[in-house]
């Protein structure tokens, strides 16, 4: 064998060998080794053997020998024995070898240790014979024979007698007086005498004495405080002795087969403090540690169960999932001993032991919880007879005592369960649901518990010392929950556990739901496995949810979350948020849930919108996430059909926007819309919009855009809601906060489409809370919490248009009680005169508005209200569209509604009787209230009326002539129109209505014309700085304001009663009250130019934003484009212009923003339904041009089948059609030049003088002129040096296509000249044509076909009347064009062959008359005229052209006609 220690460390033992070796001993045993077990024994007596051999081989000298023993002995307390034990082992080695000076070496070694080592331990370890040979025994003999006898007393002598060797009348006497019948003559004290009688007298073992006394107190244990208890305390004072006894009982036992009656006495003996728990423990099984060790498996057994069920199942892997059931430790010594400590009422000494153990698990094992529960009843039954009897006929069964002497005392006042019963409940925990009695007589004490904090109606607490309120929580986190989880399906326990959360605030509810669903469920093993089967369930159940199994589905459903609603709420709404479609059977399937159950729902709701690891904002960052918005329907839905908690989601809202995040909004949005009933649509019709300015009654019954069907029900639990909590108002100011911010410190980063929908979802949202809360709110109560309109402006930072909004029902409420205040004042107020009452109504309107108009004042500079007076302004914010007009067609279309339902009923002989005359009831009552609402409304349309006229000359302070045609017209628009018209789809026709008021009350100040003009002549800022709901707004607005125009715009007799002498159209504004003049009016055509105008700026602008790569402008513009479809355009050219750009939009945007390209391709379409009832512009308006120098004459005095620029027929008026706004008749155009040059001598022209804008128009036009007359001029410079040169080249290519394509320079002309009006017209003026330009053209046109082809008289003759023809047909469109090309090709060929025959008559009769004919001769006149008829094609095409040109007119009409009708 190797050896372990190394030769040179004997070889250098005496300079450095030892002490290596010493270290080496050393590193062996270890610093902190407290007993040798501990380190390795082998190398250590290996070493201490070769160092022993080296010595007694003479490798190191005796006294380094001794020396180092020393040294290694010093190294461990343990040393010792392992030497002796080497020395023995080498004893034996050297009597077998032969050589005796190695023995004598040894000998001589061990008579020195002696110094060294004990003698015992020697005499111990060591054979005598050695012993003897060293000299450490005197004599050998003597030696060995002690050493027999002490080896035969300790093996072989018995010390005691078993009972067959004693006296066994002695234990049966024992017997027979320990089970005797006990009576009061027998005490313990004679007993004891008699036990200690019988041991003198038959010798007995006094502890077979005690364990026979064990063994009857076993049989006996009820008589354990009168007889056996002070019995053994007296016969035994040791408590170890008796532990001892008790252990040896224990020990003999199997673990799981001890006996009932030994754990009873046992703890008995504990109860009476006759033993100690730490004493009698260490003689139970198992160890602790074993029991960790159990509950450590069992839960790492329940988590891989969970594990197992969360990943995608494979034949293998199910079969291991069933093989992994629960396997629990048995039932131990240690678990009985606690089970019968609870059972003799020893709670002390049982929750020692309980907490020697992990939480929970000792009394997961049915017999402790049991016992646990018995003691809680025991102790909590008086107090519950006491203040939680439900009747007094309902006594109950009252629970006994079990009579032991130290059983816990119960509780008599509900402050008393605190130390006695809730600390035995809470270490009972989930296994409470083994005792559901127990359960619901625990659930009412809390309710007591509850009651007895006083709560009061806002669920606050008031902070007691006495108070149970945080121990009830406690119990409900740590035992009622969870116990509840355990139970299967008992909605009664959920139930009686509502009525104790619903007097809690949502706050400590969520957070039981909280700890509850997150917490429990993950530390205990049986409630993950309980998690874990229900979840399994769960998903078996929703891969089946369809709307046709709605009810089964409902009842499994509701059965699953009587016990776990958590994990069930969880996955469904998981499953939602993936896919929408499923929110509509989900609703209808949870109406089996209990309320409970219902609140759980609201947590998870809540739970699952803040959960932030989810994107709120789709990938593209442009929309919002689907997720949140299925969440916000389902919200709505489940709200709206369910009576679930509010709180918690409102608040919720509320917190979101106080961070300064607005997309949750679509949650309130959404609760809202469903619940009530408010719509937040900007799709609304005309039908729609007309019901809306009705009373609420009209609104009700038709002016809802959806199929929403409002319950009243639930309208109340959200008002009441909002109410209770306050939250009302202050949800109503956040939202108006965060609209104003959202834009500048929400949404910095974001893209700018979702900036926008964002605003836009702020602004819906608060006009739908603003609304509702308005229609549902008494109005006393709203304007009790509503702050003041100054506050508002001021302390909450609020804009005009939302604190006007929100104090609008106020105004009006304060006015009426005024006005009846008023009216009842006076003596005779039932006989009052409408005049009368109109007086009073007009000085309730000063009382309530003047603190109004004085609150308003510091919003702008004092400089603006020398323009704009505050009365002004407060009355245009007070007033709706409801003050303004009375819809009488949107009321008579109700009322014949009603009328059609009242006969369908009254013919439906299905319907029963009963049914029947409650349809008919509610129809007819309904009709009747739709009367009186329209007669009050027309009554107050009549009060507004008279307070406008009465208000109307203080609106507009005119400081002078100049600042009425500017600055006033700026601050209204500024400050009231702009901002109205893009709150809401009814405050945009509301601006509309009152812009037309103002000009029908003949407003001083006031220029109607000035204000249409500024509002349509500039709209691109306005439409790019939209958002697309306000785009909807805007494009509703100028929708109203285009009618308004095209109204006056359709005949001079409607514009000659609402215009002509008005002061809104007067163009010169004089200081004071001077009287205007007759021309100082704008007559009827130049109002038609205006509009014109309007129209092309209009045109302009939305071609500026459609040609922009600007998502926004493009969006916005398509937008404002179909809102205004009715009344533009209504121009040809323009709508031509405009169909180009859209469908430009469509073609660029069809692979990058589809919703771009959808907009534009249904614009589009509706455009072309639209182009068959457009113009010609001079069916618009009167285009006036300059006459042509060159053909004056021919002009002046047109010849026969000819006509002029502008048809004269008969009386002077011009016939068209009556469409888009414009009559049929039309003044005297020989008229309008006289009245424009009497304007034109007064001071201020009309035309040029409406405002300074249109003069800066008119020089911008100038300046385009004289830019279209050089670019002009230099192309026909460049047409006449080219013309010469390509003559013949142009014949010969003519002739040719004359040949191939029929007419084909007549088309290749007809498009120049087309693509020629459409460079003129692109971003021009449309009246601002060029005379000039004109004349060049048909020089150029000219100066080509007369360079083409010899000149002739005729041919000279129809250029002149082409030329006249072209100045008429300039602005003609290209699709006209393209009609009258197809007519002319027609035209041409019958015409071709009308000529052809002519040609042969001709040609048959120059055969007659000519003689040289008949002889032949190839060069006569014949081949003359042969020549001229090879070169006639091309000039008859040109003639013909020219004559096409000038009947181009009169057929282009006749055609239009004949479409028409």
């Amino acid at each position: 064998m190797a050896s372990l220690i190394s030769q040179d460390i004997w070889k250098t033992w005496e300079t450095h060998g030892h002490t290596e070796f010493v270290k080496l001993l050393a590193g062996w045993i270890g610093s902190n080794c407290s007993s040798l077990p501990s380190i390795d024994s082998k190398e250590l007596s290996r070493a201490i053997y070769e160092f022993f051999w080296q010595a007694i081989r003479g490798g190191i000298k005796k006294d380094l020998v001794l020396s180092a023993i020393g040294d290694i002995l010093v190294l461990h307390g343990d040393l010792a024995s392992v030497t002796l034990d080497v020395l023995n082992v080498i004893d034996h080695e050297t009597l077998v070898n032969d050589n005796n000076d190695e023995r004598q070496r040894l000998c001589s070694m061990l008579k020195e240790l002696e110094n060294w080592l004990s003698d015992a331990l020697i005499k111990e370890r060591l054979e005598i014979d050695t012993l003897q040979d060293c000299s450490l025994l005197k004599t050998k003999k003597i030696f060995y024979t002690r050493f027999i006898k002490v080896k035969t007393k300790l093996f072989y002598k018995q010390q005691k007698f078993n009972l067959l060797r004693e006296e066994s009348e002695g234990y049966a006497k024992l017997i027979t007086e320990l089970n005797q019948e006990i009576d009061d003559s027998i005490t313990p004290l004679y007993i004891l005498q008699v036990i200690q009688s019988l041991i003198g007298c038959f010798n007995l073992d006094p502890n077979r004495v005690l364990d026979v006394i064990m063994e009857s107190f076993e049989c006996r244990p009820q008589l354990h405080s009168r007889l056996f208890v002070p019995l053994i305390r007296s016969y035994m004072s040791d408590s170890l002795t008796l532990c001892e006894v008790l252990g040896f009982k224990f020990t003999s036992y199997d673990p799981s087969s001890t006996p009932r009656s030994l754990f009873v006495i046992t703890a008995l003996l504990l109860q009476h403090g006759v033993i100690r728990l730490d004493d009698i423990y260490r003689w139970l099984t198992p160890k602790d540690s074993e029991i960790e060790e159990s509950a450590a498996k069992e839960l790492a057994d329940a988590k891989e169960y969970s594990r197992r069920m969360n990943i995608i199942s494979v034949p293998k892997e199910d079969e291991k999932i069933e093989e992994l059931v629960e396997e629990r430790a048995p039932y131990n010594q240690k678990f009985g001993l606690c089970e019968a400590l609870l059972s003799v009422g020893a709670w002390e000494q049982a929750s020692t032991l309980l907490k020697r153990h992990p939480e929970f698990f000792v009394t997961s094992y049915r017999p402790i919880s049991s016992s646990i529960c018995k003691l809680v009843d025991y102790v909590i039954e008086p107090v519950y007879r006491k203040r939680c009897c439900i009747s007094p006929k309902l006594p109950g069964k009252p629970v006994l005592a079990v009579g032991a002497w130290n059983f816990p005392k119960a509780a008599k006042e509900m402050r008393e369960l605190r130390d006695a019963a809730f600390p035995m409940l809470l270490s009972l925990g989930p296994h409470l649901y083994n005792d559901p009695v127990l359960l619901h007589k625990l659930i009412r004490l809390c309710n007591t518990a509850l009651d007895d904090c006083g709560l009061n109606s806002s669920k606050k607490v008031q902070h007691d010392m006495d108070s149970l309120y945080f121990d009830v929580l406690t119990l409900f986190d740590v035992v009622i929950l969870p116990s509840l989880a355990l139970m299967e399906s008992n909605c009664c326990v959920a139930e009686e556990i509502w009525n104790v959360l619903k007097k809690l605030p949502y706050e400590h509810r969520y957070r039981l739901y909280g700890l509850w669903k997150n917490d429990t469920f993950q530390s205990h093993a049986l409630l993950i496995r309980r998690k874990v089967d229900c979840v399994k369930r769960i998903k078996y159940i929703m891969k089946r949810v369809s709307k046709d199994n709605v009810k089964p589905t409902g009842r499994v459903l509701g059965k699953l979350s009587h016990s776990c609603p958590g994990f069930l709420f969880d996955y469904i709404l998981s499953q939602i948020q993936i896919y929408d479609n499923l929110i509509g059977p989900v609703v209808d399937s949870l109406k089996y849930l209990t309320n409970l159950s219902y609140d759980v729902l609201g947590y998870c709701v809540l739970e699952a919108l803040s959960n932030p690891d989810k994107e709120r904002t789709n990938h593209d960052g442009t929309t919002i996430s689907m997720w949140l918005t299925a969440l916000s329907a389902f919200c709505g839905a489940i709200y709206k059909k369910y009576n679930m908690d509010l709180t918690g989601l409102l608040q919720y809202v509320a917190n979101q926007l106080k961070a300064q995040k607005s997309l949750d909004l679509l949650i309130l949005q959404e609760m809202v819309h469903k619940m009530g009933g408010i719509e937040a649509s900007e799709e609304m019709t005309k039908e729609h919009m007309e019901a809306m300015q009705g009373g609420e009654l009209l609104r009700a019954e038709a002016a809802h855009f959806g199929q929403v069907r409002v319950t009243k029900k639930a309208a109340q639990r959200l008002k009441e809601t909002l109410l209770e909590h306050n939250l009302a108002i202050p949800l109503c100011l956040l939202i108006a906060q965060q609209r104003n911010c959202v834009v500048y410190r929400e949404t910095q980063n974001n893209h700018l489409k979702l900036v926008g929908k964002l605003y836009d979802q702020c602004q819906d949202t608060l006009v739908q809370l603003g609304t509702f809360l308005a229609l549902n709110m008494s109005v006393d109560d709203y304007v009790r919490r509503l702050p003041q309109l100054g506050s508002l402006l001021s302390d909450y930072h609020i804009h005009a248009d939302v604190a006007f909004f929100l104090a609008r029902p106020m105004f009006a409420h304060s006015i009426n009680s005024k006005y009846d205040e008023l009216r009842r004042a006076e003596k005779n107020s039932k006989n009052l005169l409408p005049a009368q009452k109109t007086q009073k109504y007009l000085e309730a309107v000063r009382l309530v508005m003047t603190p109004i108009c004085e609150s308003v004042r510091p919003l702008c500079a004092p400089r603006v209200w020398e323009d704009l007076s505050p009365q002004f302004f407060a009355t245009f914010w007070s007033l709706t569209v409801y003050d303004l007009s009375v819809p009488s067609t949107a009321y008579e279309r109700e009322v014949q509604r009603l009328k059609l339902a009242i006969q369908q009923t009254n013919e439906n002989r299905d319907l029963p009787a009963s049914k029947r005359k409650k349809e008919l009831d509610r129809c007819t009552a309904l009709m009747d209230k739709l009367l009186e609402e329209e007669k009050k409304q027309k009554d107050h349309n009549e009060r507004i009326m008279a307070r406008l006229t009465q208000e109307k000359d203080g609106w507009f302070l005119c400081r002078a002539a100049k600042l009425a045609k500017t600055e006033t017209i700026t601050q209204f628009l500024q400050l009231c129109l702009f901002p109205r018209c893009v709150f809401t789809a009814i405050d945009a026709l509301f601006c509309a209505r009152f812009v037309q008021l103002m000009h029908n009350l003949k407003t001083p100040n006031f220029s109607t014309l000035i204000c249409y003009d500024r509002i349509f002549c500039d709209i691109t800022y306005t439409v790019t700085s939209c958002t697309e709901n306000e785009a909807n707004r805007y494009g509703r607005f100028l929708c109203a304001m285009l009618e308004t125009v095209m109204h006056w715009h359709s005949s001079k007799k409607i514009f000659d009663e609402e215009c002509a002498n008005y002061p809104g159209f007067v163009t010169k504004f004089r200081v004071g009250n001077q009287p205007s003049e007759t021309n100082d009016h704008v007559d009827f055509e130049n109002y038609r130019h205006v509009v014109h105008k309007w129209h092309h700026k209009i045109a302009k602008a939305l071609v500026v934003c459609l040609e922009s790569k600007d998502y926004v402008q493009i969006r916005n513009a398509l937008i404002v484009l179909i809102r205004i479809l009715p009344f533009f355009p209504v121009i040809t050219p323009l709508g031509s212009v405009i169909d180009r750009h859209v469908e430009s939009v469509r073609n660029e945007q069809k692979d990058k923003r589809q919703d771009l390209s959808a907009m534009a391709i249904s614009y589009s379409g509706q455009l072309k339904n639209k182009k068959a009832s457009m113009i010609p512009e001079y069916d618009f308006h009167l285009v006036n041009r300059k006459p042509v120098t060159k053909t004056a004459p021919q002009s002046a005095h047109p010849p026969a089948g000819t006509t002029n620029a502008v048809t004269q027929p008969e009386n002077g008026v011009s016939k068209h059609d009556g469409v888009n706004g414009v009559d049929k008749t039309s003044t005297n155009p020989q008229d309008t030049p006289s009245s424009t040059q009497s304007e034109s001598q007064s001071s201020t022209p009309v035309t040029a003088g409406i405002n300074k804008e249109m003069k800066k128009e008119l020089r911008e036009t100038n300046k385009v002129k004289e830019k279209e007359k050089d670019r002009h001029k230099d192309v026909i410079e460049k047409r006449e040096e080219t013309s010469d040169r390509s003559r013949e080249k142009r014949t010969k290519e003519r002739k040719e296509d004359r040949e191939d394509r029929p007419h084909s320079g007549k088309v290749d002309r007809e498009d120049e000249w087309t693509e020629r009006d459409r460079e003129s017209y692109n971003g021009s003026n449309v009246e601002a044509t060029d005379p000039d330009r004109d004349t060049k053209r048909r020089k150029t046109d000219a100066n080509l076909t007369t360079k083409s082809r010899p000149s002739s008289p005729e041919r000279e003759r129809r250029l002149e009347k082409a030329e006249r023809k072209e100045r008429r047909n300039v602005q003609e469109t290209e699709e006209e064009r393209r009609e009258r090309k197809g007519e002319r090709k027609r035209d041409r060929l019958l015409e071709d062959a009308l000529m052809d025959v002519k040609r042969r008559k001709e040609d048959e009769r120059e055969k007659v008359r000519s003689p040289r004919h008949g002889n032949g001769s190839p060069s006569d006149g014949n081949g003359d005229r042969r020549g001229h008829n090879r070169e006639s094609p091309l000039s008859r095409e040109a003639s013909d052209r020219s004559f096409e040109r000038a009947d181009r007119p009169e057929r282009a009409r006749r055609s239009t006609d004949s479409k028409r009708r």
